[in-house]
């Protein structure tokens, strides 16, 4: 059952302030990962871009930040989530540029929305299979998929993007051969990996190619031997600098 009902929140900021954000108080909250997904996508002004799973708008309202006058449409599962999504694009003055939409993936997305020049995405870390979700039934849903498995995702996201379009995922880097099996399959085969040390995650670029093409980015490692985020990250999640592959 996906959760509707007013959520009890609290206001954090993201950029070094640059992005106000309510979040549910409990459950599910915002991670670096959404910060990083969103300075890896490379929008340039009046570009469109789909954010799936987009959860309260953290990814379109860092990218709305970063890049002016792109627009961001969000699809979101969850009702209260969506909810608190709309209200951070008011509270940030994007209204008109970030929009989220209530949708469930295992359907197709509305026809009228059109083509995008590049989708973000932060699929639920997790498959069914082998989850323990979480007794909060909000996280749950975040973070274990459900009515859409990785590879529906992943065909959603290739099949709302433009010939030239660009995808940008972030996920596990123990589902990294899972995710380019799924893209050279659908045809977006051209995946460049970029891995996040020492956590255990991966950003994925894919664009259209008939056959595999994979290349590794330098990585961007995230945290000193002594503690605290390297310059090189602070500068992405604190100054919104983007992300270069």
């Amino acid at each position: 059952m996906i959760p509707s009902m007013e959520m009890q929140s609290t206001e954090n900021a993201l950029l070094g302030g640059r992005v106000r954000l309510l979040q549910p108080s409990r459950g599910y909250r915002i991670a670096v990962d959404a910060v990083l997904l969103a300075a890896a996508v490379e929008a340039r002004a009046g570009e469109r871009v789909l954010d799936l799973g987009a959860g309260v708008a953290a990814v379109g309202l860092c990218l709305a930040a970063r890049v002016p006058d792109c627009t961001i449409v969000g699809i979101e599962l969850q009702p209260a989530l969506a909810a608190l999504a709309s209200r951070n694009a008011a509270l940030n003055d994007a209204g008109e540029r970030v929009q989220t939409l209530v949708h469930d993936l295992a359907d197709p997305l509305p026809g009228d929305l059109g083509l995008f020049d590049h989708v973000a995405t932060n699929p639920p870390y997790l498959a069914a299979a082998v989850a323990d979700p979480s007794p909060d039934p909000s996280k749950a849903l975040a973070t274990v998929e459900s009515s859409a498995d990785l590879a529906r995702w992943l065909e959603v996201a290739t099949g709302a993007l433009k010939p030239a379009g660009t995808l940008i995922a972030i996920h596990r880097s123990d589902r990294l051969e899972e995710i380019v099996g799924h893209l050279a399959a659908l045809g977006w085969g051209d995946v460049t990996v970029k891995r996040l040390p020492p956590a255990a995650r991966v950003l994925v670029r894919a664009r259209r190619a008939d056959r595999l093409l994979r290349t590794e980015a330098p990585p961007l490692l995230l945290h000193r031997a002594s503690g605290g985020y390297t310059d090189e990250a602070e500068a992405v999640l604190r100054h919104a600098q983007p992300l270069p592959f």
